[in-house]
């Protein structure tokens, strides 16, 4: 495997900005011209960070790296801050970079493949919400999408902490959520009605974990509506020896 840090412009952001890329190396020996590189266009894992987190906190907190190597699979792991994944109300455009450029600049510096079957999403805590809204949000794009420990229920954290301006810059209040692209609820019963491809969805949380009543709630309302979810749940807390090993069963799950 290689491990490459990846600093580039973001013209949707207007600012320079990283990502961690854990790429496949494959290849053959040949006699007379050395190494040759396999012209290969490889399947993709796009890894969210959460709130407190940035691009490099997987590779520091788990062995994701190792988890991959035998896999052939590239991870993607871009830096998106405190945005929740979204064109912020008072802000800047994190949606419009992480759904449209980053994907696509991605793939200009590294051999990654645009089938919607070789294209997976997860993340945790916020990053299980930007993995389930790019999934929800473009089926046509993913095969599949991971929620670990997800922040799935925006509108019942902003009302949880009404005096949270953060989220107040970010959404632009509970209007900001409630109906919108913002609210995964919304996204999934679009989605349903639609006669569109439909991604798998996995969705795991620790029955310690704050947000598991939240984890709950959208499950029911997921099969509720007939979507293809698998579901997990066990001892945890909103922790990282938790998602060190939920990430090995989703990767066990989105390669089966």
């Amino acid at each position: 495997m290689a491990l490459i840090n990846c600093d580039f412009y973001s013209e949707a952001l207007g600012l320079s900005t990283s990502m961690k890329v854990i790429l496949p190396e494959e290849g053959r020996q040949d006699p007379k011209q050395g190494f040759r590189a396999m012209d290969k266009k490889y399947p993709t894992l796009y890894l969210l960070h959460g709130l407190s987190d940035d691009h490099t906190i997987w590779l520091r907190r788990t062995n994701i790296e190792r988890y991959v190597s035998n896999r052939g699979i590239a991870v993607v792991m871009p830096a998106v801050h405190r945005s929740f994944y979204t064109d912020m109300a008072k802000g800047l455009k994190y949606w419009t970079f992480v759904s449209q450029e980053l994907v696509a600049k991605a793939r200009t510096f590294f051999p990654l493949s645009d089938k919607r079957e070789d294209n997976f999403v997860a993340g945790l805590s916020m990053g299980g919400y930007g993995a389930f809204k790019l999934a929800l949000s473009q089926p046509e794009a993913f095969a599949a999408a991971a929620s670990l420990s997800g922040a799935v229920d925006v509108e019942s954290i902003a009302l949880k902490n009404t005096a949270n301006v953060e989220l107040d810059l970010i959404f632009g209040g509970i209007d900001g959520i409630r109906g919108t692209k913002n609210d995964l609820f919304y996204l999934a019963d679009s989605l349903a009605g639609s006669k569109g491809p439909k991604p798998r969805l996995y969705q795991c949380c620790g029955t310690e974990d704050f947000l598991y009543e939240d984890n709950i709630k959208f499950r029911d309302y997921i099969k509720e509506l007939g979507l293809d979810l698998t579901y997990e749940e066990g001892p945890g807390s909103h922790e990282w020896g938790y998602w060190d090993m939920m990430i090995q069963r989703v990767l066990d799950w989105l390669t089966r």
